[in-house]
């Protein structure tokens, strides 16, 4: 665990924003929508990428997808922890692109858009470190380390006094998802039943996104004992500066070591946030839309019966992901009728 420091003492003293049981699990559901949120941008940019190009890109944005699950996984965990109830297949879960960062400042906007240094230049924005000695931030956040460290700190509050944990972890362990249903990138799955995993599974998602004390890399290797990697900060750093890191590197020196290949070039151009509407019923645009946004659906609805009861059908999930990537394949390459875009995926809802 990370060491404690003095500004979260003090902290510590005083009641937070999160200091009922209700808002806390508000927030955490929030946490699982905030990761469900960057996936749909993600994949659309790795499902951009023209078959053979731009291998090394692709394989970063992959990892990072997969480590978005399983922060959506961990998230939803320590909420099945504290009594609370994921809901993953609801109409007010999926996002409508563009749109802000789920309770966040509002400061940019994300898309669904094509690979491209404007896209990855978002997905930086996404990952931002924290300041030294930022604030947590409960509401309106300005980066996603603050809103988890705000997080913790409701729940450091109301676990502070004997007898509260076993109080505020009052979930049925039978609901957690535990390693033997999940694989997946870096890191792994961490079953939450008390105060001490609870900070783990969320400290886990912090230092994967943003680097661990302030560096380059992610958390890993201290909690799990992994290989080294760095962040998703600096992954997507790489990209977009075309110069790899060296394991010396810092987050103020910036990527110093060997050119990372990138040709922005080398994709689909896809329509940037398409809309199933945009096509008239029938159409075969329309037909390709709706048949992917069903799998779409499939695959929240798969997730939300697994953090709700049946963590076996996360195994589902792994093929309904594969679905996914052979509908959205297709639907990058058939021309939207605009200009040269495609129509590319759309993630929407459907009942």
């Amino acid at each position: 665990m990370k060491p404690v420091s003095a500004a979260a003492r003090k902290r510590a003293s005083t009641e937070p924003v999160i200091h009922t049981i209700t808002s806390l699990r508000e927030h955490l559901q929030t946490a699982i929508e905030v990761e469900h949120f960057t996936i749909p941008a993600y994949l659309c940019a790795l499902y951009s990428i023209r078959e053979g190009a731009n291998a090394a890109a692709a394989k970063v944005i992959k990892s990072v997808v997969m480590e978005e699950m399983l922060h959506m996984t961990l998230a939803a965990n320590v909420l099945n922890a504290v009594g609370g109830h994921p809901r993953i297949n609801v109409e007010g879960f999926v996002p409508s692109y563009p749109a802000h960062l789920p309770h966040s400042g509002k400061r940019f906007k994300v898309s669904l858009a094509t690979f491209s240094r404007e896209t990855v230049d978002i997905f930086l924005k996404i990952e931002k470190p924290a300041k030294p000695k930022a604030p947590p931030e409960a509401n309106n956040f300005d980066t996603i380390a603050q809103f988890y460290e705000a997080i913790e700190d409701g729940l450091t509050w109301l676990c502070r006094t004997p007898g509260k944990e076993q109080e505020v972890f009052s979930g049925k362990r039978a609901l957690q998802i535990t390693p033997e249903y999940y694989y997946g990138g870096g890191g792994q799955v961490i079953e939450v039943h008390n105060l001490e995993t609870a900070l783990k599974a969320l400290q886990t998602i912090v230092d994967q996104g943003e680097g661990i004390h302030h560096t380059i890399f992610d958390g890993d290797k201290q909690i799990f004992g992994q290989e080294r990697e760095y962040a998703h900060y600096f992954r997507f750093n790489e990209i977009h500066k075309g110069r790899s890191y060296n394991p010396n590197d810092t987050p103020r020196s910036g990527p110093t070591g060997p050119k990372f290949p990138v040709d922005w070039n080398d994709v689909y151009e896809m329509r940037p946030n398409p809309k199933a509407a945009d096509y008239p019923a029938g159409s075969e645009n329309r037909q390709k839309l709706d048949e992917f946004n069903r799998a779409y659906m499939r695959l929240l609805d798969t997730l939300h019966r697994a953090f709700n009861g049946q963590p076996r059908l996360l195994v589902n999930a792994v093929g309904v992901m594969y679905d996914l990537k052979y509908l959205a394949a297709a639907l990058m390459k058939i021309p939207s009728g605009k200009g040269k875009t495609t129509v590319g995926p759309s993630f929407e809802y459907a009942p």
